[in-house]
């Protein structure tokens, strides 16, 4: 009795939180179609590629089911809603992946079906073939499409090769309309994407660089704070993945997009790629500088730390980075915004040379010491380096 009554305790209390997420759960639907109505951003394009989907579905059933009458016409609207794809370029390589698998099923099926004119028999053959076929790497994520063709032949009474011919015909009449909806009708685009991941890895790169600009200067750091520091600095180098995935996909989506022409001058392709190897680079050094402060917190030497010659000059260093980072994201911001950056880019670059000038007489005795601090000099000289080129040309971009 008691673990019947805590059984019912238990999915009482499951059916209660469920029940009290659901307005959560719908306030946050609300909130993004409220959006999507509202400004451009990721819930109009997905509204917009969902439209265009049932679109196509639709106008290749009014061809091919209501005018035409085909006989397997549902297959013309299958194909057509799979196509809209995220980029016109993925139509259009995966309509040629799934029309090869559809017509190597298809008339392998029909093959052996007319031969042994018994469809278990064939199917216990031939679908062994189709399956392994569809692990076929050129046919990619489409191969499943092979046991698809296969299986519409064997399951049809009505079998041949006109009826065969006639239901790759209707596949391809559906992928040439999935295709021409998703080029012609609002394209999909991807720039603003691929920009907001960039502020947000440039943001919080620059949020962690200040962090332990004060503290090493002071010494009054510990170990806890510096893993914490070691965590994001991690958690920055998933952001530049994430980065580098948006990278990707924006450029992807201007391939045989008629957009193109309207949008790739306002967004230069190597302004998103000289922001994602700035990004890299601090990624890299943020990395590094937060595990040394963990090894040297582990071992107490923070006020070690703070006595060495050069940690006043690194700690400014890090503050001018995190600004410049700070600045970099901040695109489009009028003229008095790019002098602060060229202003912010400069001081950063000077002090970092000084740095370097001083590095050789003043890094400490020991060897590993001085080889951590020696690498986070040159570290720290690179990605100097890399911020002042992207503010210069930041700069003379001028406002977008």
């Amino acid at each position: 009795m008691a673990r019947a009554s805590d059984t019912a305790r238990a999915v009482t209390t499951t059916l209660h939180g469920a029940a009290q997420a659901v307005p959560t759960k719908l306030h946050g639907a609300a909130q993004a179609v409220r959006r999507a109505w509202e400004q451009p951003g990721r819930e109009r394009d997905l509204a917009a590629q969902a439209l265009k989907a049932a679109f196509a579905a639709w106008l290749s059933w009014a061809v091919v089911g209501w005018w035409l009458h085909a006989p397997m016409a549902f297959v013309a609207p299958w194909v057509a809603i799979l196509l809209v794809e995220s980029t016109v370029y993925q139509s259009v390589a995966h309509a040629l992946q799934q029309l090869a698998a559809i017509a190597a099923g298809t008339v392998m099926a029909t093959v052996l079906v007319l031969l042994m004119h018994n469809r278990i028999g064939a199917m216990g053959l031939v679908l062994p073939v189709v399956v392994l076929l569809s692990s076929w790497w050129r046919l990619g994520r489409q191969g499943i499409y092979t046991a698809t063709g296969a299986l519409f032949v064997l399951t049809d009474t009505h079998f041949g090769w006109a009826a065969s011919a006639a239901r790759i015909g209707e596949a391809a009449f559906g992928a040439t309309v999935g295709i021409a909806v998703n080029a012609l009708i609002r394209p999909p685009v991807y720039l603003r994407n691929a920009r907001a991941s960039l502020q947000e890895a440039a943001r919080k790169t620059a949020e962690l660089l200040e962090k332990p600009a004060g503290r090493l200067v002071d010494g009054q750091w510990d170990e806890d704070e510096a893993k914490a520091w070691h965590q994001q600095a991690l958690h920055i180098q998933r952001l530049v993945e994430e980065c580098r995935s948006a990278v990707g996909w924006s450029r992807e989506s201007l391939w045989g997009n008629v957009r193109r022409r309207n949008l790739a001058p306002s967004s230069p392709a190597g302004d998103d790629e000289d922001a994602l190897v700035v990004l890299e680079y601090a990624a890299v050094h943020t990395t590094e500088l937060t595990r040394t402060l963990v090894e040297a917190a582990a071992e107490d030497r923070q006020s070690h730390w703070a006595g060495l010659p050069l940690i006043h000059g690194y700690a400014d260093f890090l503050a001018q980075a995190a600004q410049v980072m700070r600045l970099s994201g901040q695109s489009g911001e009028g003229r008095d915004h790019d002098e602060s950056l060229r202003q912010a880019a400069r001081e950063m670059r000077s002090t970092v040379d000084g740095l370097h000038r001083q590095m050789l007489d003043s890094v400490p005795g020991e060897p590993e010491e001085a080889s951590a601090y020696g690498a986070l000099i040159l570290q720290a000289q690179r990605l100097a380096w890399h911020l002042d080129a992207s503010a210069r040309e930041d700069s003379a971009h001028g406002p977008a």
